[in-house]
């Protein structure tokens, strides 16, 4: 047992030698020298290559504007500054649990706050059926019939033969009753 205890001992003496060794042999650097830069030798123009090979050509590509003849307004937006206006974090996870919420609700008759949270739904998660379906029938129980309209049509339009596609259907049936039942109350 002593041999053993012994051996360890040399063993680790012998590594915290070699280390002393080394760290004499190769002393840090000076403290105040500046690392080495290339760009105080060199300046260079914002559109200059950092190889300084050549220039970059950061312009549109040649017939950009008849290929993609929104891009310079921003596309369909409502106030065509062409800038990117806000960004939405895509999370399928809070999406489907702000539908799930939102079905909650919904069974519970508050259909406000259904409302509500399909909607965040389709913040976190834009065009998700569900949230759409959801939406369209909380819009329906609080009487925004062409709002529900479109969400009902916006479920058709991405899953026409969706798994909620019948459902969607009544509910387009039913606006329609009540779209006709408006008219003939307008009427007398």
């Amino acid at each position: 047992m002593r041999l053993v205890i012994i051996a360890v001992l040399c063993l680790a003496s012998t590594g915290w030698v070699l280390a002393q060794q080394n760290s004499q042999q190769n002393p840090p650097p000076p403290k105040n020298q500046a690392p080495p830069r290339s760009d105080t030798d060199y300046p260079r123009s914002s559109e200059e290559s950092s190889s300084r090979d050549k220039r970059v050509d950061i312009g549109a590509p040649k017939d950009d504007a008849k290929n993609h003849p929104y891009s310079s307004t921003g596309g369909d937006t409502d106030d065509n500054s062409g800038d990117v206006q806000e960004f939405h974090p895509w999370d399928p996870h809070k999406a489907a649990k702000d539908v799930e919420v939102g079905d909650f609700y919904f069974k519970r008759k508050n259909y406000q706050a259904a409302e509500d949270r399909y909607r965040e739904a389709l913040l976190y998660k834009p065009n998700d059926v569900f949230a759409m379906y959801g939406l369209a029938r909380s819009l329906e129980k609080l009487g925004e019939f062409d709002e529900a309209r479109a969400n009902y049509e916006g479920y058709l339009k991405i899953l026409p033969e969706g798994p909620l596609a019948p459902e969607v259907h009544k509910g387009l049936e039913r606006l329609d009753k009540q779209e006709k039942s408006q008219n003939l109350d307008l009427q007398k």
